[in-house]
């Protein structure tokens, strides 16, 4: 008769336990939760934490003291729904087609990473803003996609006429309520959530003079080079400084109710902006006020990667590789990702890579509803920016038609006053008091500077050394001194764009960009001489 060991059986009991225990274990690590919050039009130099002196954004500085603050952070465009098309595929705005135009309309072929997400078991909800604006589909036949790329918005509440907003041009949507809303329905599910907080503000308009009654300072607003430095354009900016504290207020209450309810620690926080502030010169154009935007990412608590700045540039086209990478998600299904990974960067694995950035069309803005190419390369301290089509207005047509009778409406839509009409004409820029004031002074001398900053005709190339110049004043392409530097960028842009089949480099179809049609409000202009 064989043997038997008499410690076999306690042998085998224990191997079962470590057995049990180690399934425990590992069903206790629970996929991280995902909170993005994105505002909408804010430049890098507003918030707190970058040492803004008029605005507030106590929950975007606690992300950034917490996890890690990128302040050389750029957006793949200076307008709303290519950015955000490439946040959410992690391809440049020239490779979606469609899908990476302003108010054109969303292919099925291009899926999100939020879509992968879901795929992989995470619950998804949204509230305010997703990929917009964009047209989808109406019915499953459509070749379009039916819903938002950024997910489904899982809850509506909104304030009524007695609530606490702080400004009346405030979206009346309770982000912060959506929010609560969306993780208490599923609080008993074992599954990792991704939620999309998309802030509807610091886009226009705004409620005038709404700082007076927020306790802010005329003296404490600074005005940037290329605006006059007068207290309309000051007020304008503290109204704007307004509706950031706004945007963050909601995200401190995410980020309290988080702590509250112990997935806080479990939870990757991001919080940018899709492209810059909503004033002249800035929003839809590749310039740093225009591109270079906030971002602070806080990683879950047991995460080596908190706690620091990362001082390479880095590009929003580059979150949706690095969520997929930091929850192991495979972005098969996807087109292919054009971008790499935060993760290796911040382990230093990698070094500093240059960052792309690009637009077309914006508004409807000029003849046949024609855009304003530019492609831009940041590589260190330099941003050197190819204006594709510099014989036109940059930002829109100075005159209109008439779309009642085919007149020619007066040249910057004055009237015999003096007084703009707005809605009208260099509509690539959002009408506001600092618009109103450059185009209703024109020809003041004091004013000209600042009016051609804006609206007048610029070179095929410019260079800007964004350390020492962030308000792009002084245009160094033809310098010599900066001779190789120039050509050094311009030979890494135009490379990038081949490789990445860039089709204004291309001998296929280089306008198809101004083709696309166009879902929202059309203009009327001249056709240029």
């Amino acid at each position: 008769m064989k043997k038997v060991n008499p410690y076999y059986h306690t042998y085998k009991v224990l191997m079962i336990c470590f057995a049990l225990l180690y399934n425990v274990s590992l069903s206790a690590q629970k996929q991280p939760n995902i909170l993005f919050a994105i505002s909408d039009d804010q430049s890098f130099a507003h918030t707190s934490y970058a040492g803004c002196s008029f605005v507030k954004t106590p929950a975007f500085d606690r992300i950034a003291k917490e996890g890690v603050y990128f302040p050389k952070a750029y957006a793949a465009s200076p307008g709303c729904a290519p950015s955000r098309s490439a946040i959410v595929t992690g391809r440049y705005p020239w490779q979606n087609e469609q899908a990476g135009q302003h108010a054109s309309w969303w292919p099925k072929k291009y899926i999100s990473f939020v879509d992968l997400l879901k795929n992989a078991g995470y619950l998804v909800g949204r509230t305010g803003k997703g990929v917009d604006p964009f047209k989808f589909a109406d019915s499953e036949n459509d070749s379009l996609r039916m819903d938002n790329p950024a997910g489904p918005v899982t809850a509506k509440i909104n304030y009524d006429s007695k609530d606490d907003r702080s400004a009346y041009g405030i979206s009346s949507i309770n982000y912060a309520e959506e929010f609560k809303a969306f993780v208490s329905k599923n609080k008993t599910s074992e599954k990792p959530f991704f939620f999309w907080y998309g802030a509807r503000e610091p886009h226009r308009g705004y409620e005038l003079d709404s700082w007076k009654r927020n306790n802010k300072s005329l003296k404490n607003a600074k005005v940037p080079k290329f605006l006059p430095d007068n207290d309309l354009v000051k007020g304008d900016l503290l109204d704007y400084a307004v509706e950031i504290e706004w945007f963050d207020s909601h995200l401190d209450r995410m980020v309290s109710y988080l702590k509250k309810i112990g997935e806080y620690d479990n939870t990757i926080i991001i919080v940018t902006s899709d492209n810059g502030m909503p004033f002249p010169r800035t929003k839809a154009n590749c310039y740093e006020y225009g591109i270079h935007v906030p971002l602070a990412i806080k990683f879950p608590k047991n995460s080596n990667l908190n706690k620091m700045e990362y001082r390479g540039n880095v590009s929003l086209a580059q979150l949706a590789p690095t969520v997929l990478e930091l929850t192991n998600v495979s972005s098969k299904g996807m087109l292919p990702i054009s971008n790499s990974s935060l993760v290796s960067q911040l382990e230093g694995k990698v070094s500093r890579v240059p960052v792309f950035s690009s637009r077309e069309r914006h508004s409807s803005s000029r003849y046949k509803n024609w855009g304003y190419p530019q492609r831009a390369v940041i590589e260190g301290d330099y941003l050197l920016i190819w204006n594709v089509k510099p014989n036109r207005w940059p930002a829109g047509a100075p005159q209109r038609y008439d779309k009642k009778d085919g007149t020619l409406l007066n040249r910057y839509s004055l009237d015999e006053n003096g007084k703009y009409t707005q809605g009208t004409i260099f509509a690539d820029v959002d009408d506001s008091p600092s618009k109103t004031f450059l185009i209703e002074n024109y020809s003041n001398p004091s004013i000209v500077p600042f009016f051609d900053f804006s609206f007048d005709y610029r070179p095929e190339f410019e260079l800007y050394n964004v350390k020492e110049d962030p308000d792009c004043i002084d245009n160094l392409y033809e310098d010599k001194e900066h001779i190789e530097i120039s050509k050094q960028l311009h030979e890494q842009l135009v490379n990038e764009l081949k490789q990445t089949k860039d089709a204004r480099v291309g001998d296929e179809n280089p306008e198809n960009f101004d083709e696309y049609p166009r879902y929202s409000k059309m203009r009327y202009f001249p056709k240029p001489k």
